[in-house]
């Protein structure tokens, strides 16, 4: 569905105390995290490409990928051997059975096998008849914010909240995830720098939660899905390019160095209007293909990859074509659009949840919202098909804040509804997962020298996905954070 600006946007100064530390402490904590980009110095010259140079920045920046973890960084921790029934790796068609083991020390998985051989101290885990699995990747979330059933009241709510109290909603929804079994999220678009703080937070070990990838503001034209609803001018602060709103290449340009100013490892841009906000067209394109090839262009350069908001075909083939890494939602698209980001590598992250819970509560909206709602979610199965026959790489996603925090698993029956094989649905939250945000060499697969971001569910998950929802183990990085007797 895509999350509408925020309803706490524009109500207060973006540049508070709170937020202010929260943006200079990500300099000590973005060291723990390889692949996580901190503040960047803003480039004082105009720029000018060559049309070479412009196809060399339309590629995904190699910049943004994780290096291979340094042992020496990580924490010691005694040895942890986990063993089950079976296994799946987040790579194979299959999951091996007949009981695995797997090894963990200081953080790392340093053997996988029928048998592994742990110093002596090492402590035992049995999960019995449980499978492994890498711990789970949400390509989309919104952690620091979380709709109710009442537009209304969350709009009212969000003009009085302030950010220091929401920040502890954010952290109480990313312990929610960590224990649902996804030990790495994308947040794509927060305010007050709330995402910031939370994913300095969690890494710095001051609450628990998933490894963060953040986005800062969502980048969109005024009047668009990343602009605040048209309250009346004179009651509201207009927002800006720090805000993400821009308007010609050059502002957007600016938008992105704003961004990656205050601490984002990724770029949202909105290409098209969305569901849940009342100024904007679902399907229309909302930036010109000059404008999104400047944010692309400036983003790669950067380093920093972009997620592209966007449910209708036009204006996906103009994001495609600029350049970006994934197309969210994507409800409209048709199947020349779909070979178009086949042939360029594009990865869809369809975002099932968000539409499915959305429209079992239509009535809380207002009528404008639900006529978008009932249009984009009556296509996104066709366009889902369509993709799959294009062959078209899927990452898993939510748009977690349209729904519940904590249910996110429910993504996995919904994709393989739509005609995914359930170990494709696990590899899209898994190693394709990885590979989008950048940070396969890091995790995505349950493999040596990977940090040790493990998952154990009852049963066997390929013969029924919704095993997937009931997460009874969680490590992440060689730290548990869930254990329970069920399904061991």
């Amino acid at each position: 569905m895509g999350l509408s600006s925020l309803p706490m946007r524009h109500f207060t100064s973006p540049r508070r105390l709170f937020t202010l530390l929260a943006s200079l402490s990500s300099l000590a904590s973005l060291a723990f995290a390889p692949g996580c980009g901190g503040a960047a110095p803003a480039p004082s010259a105009p720029h000018a490409a060559s049309t070479t140079a412009q196809d060399d920045v339309a590629r995904a920046p190699e910049v943004a990928a994780a290096a291979p973890v340094d042992p020496s960084a990580l924490p010691k921790q005694r040895a942890i051997v986990l063993r089950a029934a079976r296994l799946f790796d987040g790579k194979a068609d299959r999951v091996v059975e007949g009981g695995v083991a797997l090894l963990v020390e200081n953080g790392l998985i340093t053997q996988v096998g029928k048998t592994v051989t742990p110093p002596g101290d090492a402590e035992q885990i049995d999960l019995g008849d449980s499978t492994l699995l890498p711990g789970f990747i949400d390509a989309h979330t919104h952690v620091t914010f979380e709709a109710s059933d009442n537009f209304y009241r969350d709009s009212y709510q969000f003009l009085h909240r302030f950010p220091a109290e929401q920040a502890f909603y954010g952290a109480a929804s990313a312990k929610k995830l960590l224990e649902a079994g996804f030990t790495t999220i994308r947040d794509l678009g927060s305010e007050e720098l709330l995402d910031v703080g939370l994913r300095n937070a969690i890494e710095a070990g001051l609450v628990p939660g998933p490894r963060m990838l953040v986005a800062v503001h969502p980048i969109g034209a005024t009047g668009g899905h990343a602009d605040q609803d048209p309250y009346p001018p004179a009651r509201m602060k207009e927002p800006g390019v720090y805000e993400g709103i821009c308007n010609g290449p050059e502002s957007c340009r600016a938008a992105v160095r704003e961004q990656v100013k205050y601490g984002a490892d990724l770029i949202k841009v909105m290409a098209s209007g969305g569901v849940l906000s009342l100024a904007d067209a679902v399907d229309t394109p909302q930036l010109t293909l000059e404008e999104l090839r400047a944010i692309v262009e400036e983003a790669h350069r950067l380093g920093k990859k972009v997620a592209a908001h966007c449910h209708g075909d036009s204006a996906a083939k103009l994001a495609v074509t600029a350049g970006v890494d994934s197309i969210e939602h994507a409800s409209f698209l048709k199947p020349p659009t779909l070979a178009l980001m086949k042939s360029k590598g594009t990865v869809l992250v369809p975002t099932f949840l968000a539409g499915a819970y959305t429209g079992g509560k239509l009535d809380k909206f207002p009528p404008p919202i639900q006529a978008k709602a009932k249009a984009a979610f009556a296509a996104h199965e066709q366009m889902f098909k369509d993709a799959m026959r294009a062959g078209v790489t899927v990452a898993f996603g939510t748009d977690s804040g349209v729904s519940p925090h904590g249910i996110n698993a429910q993504e996995f029956a919904l994709m393989t509804g739509g005609g995914m094989t359930p170990a494709a649905a696990l590899r899209a939250a898994t190693s394709a997962g990885a590979t989008l945000l950048g940070i396969a060499a890091q995790t995505g697969t349950l493999e040596k020298g990977k940090l040790a971001d493990v998952v154990a569910v009852p049963g066997n998950p390929l013969k029924d996905i919704r095993q997937t929802e009931h997460v009874a183990f969680v490590m992440r990085a060689g730290k548990i954070y869930k254990r329970s007797e069920r399904g061991m």
